[in-house]
């Protein structure tokens, strides 16, 4: 006879940048659950120790540019590290190579088109050799997206067209750095797969008209992102892969195509060094929008009988939830790494590591509803 089975220790998680936009989020998720050990940290240690207070984590004040980073990882025993301390457009893969020598898994959120599709090639063979796993892009895109983009083709023969769009609710809380990510690329030329080739658009410019299940009609306009690059050969997309943004109230997206014009005339050479002014200024259009955000993905192509279809999944997350959504893909990828079942491994995309199902209760708990066409 055997006895029973050891229950392993808790994983030891540390989420860097713990009380910002994104971490706090996932930091409040990760705290109910009793087979994670919590660590918050960033820079400011009194911002640190008052999450990790209220929520009976731990706090330590820790900077990713810490040259002595790994030694420090390793010393507080962490098993996993959040890189939620964006914007990754600008950074470089310093703390995912810390967690590789402390022999700590990694997941950030990352959206950089360059940060999440160059990931695997740059890390792979230093978290193979650690016996550790690293996920890029663990958020909206191209996790949440390659999930809902696999369940709507699956069985499918080809896929011809990809069209996503993200639509935040205005009144939705909203931080710099994800403000300055976006307005990186406003106006600067973006490579699209279009028309069965590599073509350039410029990012944020001319809108055009998108519709929603369960939103008013608003304009979109082109966003850099991972999925633009990762799905047209992931999918083996014949025609097109498209992204979009669209902002609920006109005047603000009519704003970043002013800037994504001024960009492309030469006027305005870094719209980022932007994005504290225009973060405090946001509120001042609260009036004419609403707490309700969402996104959609639709998908064209031949069915599994060589015939014509196409498929559409909506998102409709209202009470200013939409934010929770980038969040998701950490929180379900920290649990199943705390249970064994994480990724094999080596470096990784988020692209494909979760199936929509395991989205669902993460949806309901925020009252989300999804739709189906």
């Amino acid at each position: 006879m055997t006895g029973p089975r050891a229950t392993p220790p808790p994983l030891t998680v540390l989420v860097l940048g713990g009380y910002g936009h994104f971490g706090t989020r996932i930091v409040k998720a990760l705290a109910q659950d009793s087979t994670l050990r919590l660590v918050v940290a960033g820079r400011d240690a009194t911002r640190a120790r008052a999450l990790a207070d209220a929520v009976g984590a731990q706090a330590l004040a820790l900077d990713a540019a810490d040259p002595q980073l790994a030694q420090r990882l390793r010393a507080q025993g962490i098993g996993l590290l959040i890189h939620t301390a964006g914007p990754f457009q600008a950074q470089q893969y310093a703390v995912a190579q810390a967690c590789a020598d402390a022999g700590a898994h990694y997941i950030d959120l990352a959206d950089g088109r360059r940060f999440v599709c160059d990931f695997p090639a740059a890390l792979n063979d230093a978290f193979t050799a650690a016996q550790r796993c690293a996920v890029s892009g663990a958020s909206t895109v191209p996790a949440l997206s390659s999930a809902v983009v696999e369940q709507l083709s699956a069985g499918w023969r080809a896929v011809h067209r990809i069209d996503i769009c993200i639509a935040p609710a205005q009144t939705a809380p909203r931080g710099v750095a994800t403000l300055a990510a976006v307005l990186s690329y406003c106006g600067a030329p973006i490579d699209i797969w279009r028309g069965g080739r590599w073509q350039q658009a410029p990012g944020w410019a001319r809108p055009s008209a998108v519709r929603f299940a369960r939103m008013a009609p608003r304009r979109g306009a082109l966003c850099d992102i991972p999925d633009l690059e990762l799905f047209p050969s992931r999918y083996g997309v014949r025609d097109e892969v498209m992204f979009r943004a669209a902002l609920e109230v006109p005047l603000s997206q009519t704003v970043f195509a002013w800037l994504a014009a001024l960009r492309r005339a030469g006027l305005l050479a870094r719209p980022e060094k932007l994005a504290a002014p225009l973060h405090r200024g946001a509120p001042l259009f609260d009036r004419w929008g609403s707490a309700l955000g969402g996104m959609f993905v639709e998908v064209s192509g031949l069915d599994a009988q060589g015939q014509a279809a196409q498929a559409r999944w909506d998102i409709a997350a209202d009470c200013d939830h939409g934010p929770e959504i980038p969040c998701m893909a950490a929180i379900l990828l920290a649990r199943r790494l705390a249970r064994g079942d994480g990724p094999p491994p080596g470096a990784h995309t988020a692209a494909g590591l979760l199936r929509l199902d395991e989205f669902a209760p993460e949806f309901a708990r925020w009252g989300m509803v999804t739709d189906l066409a």
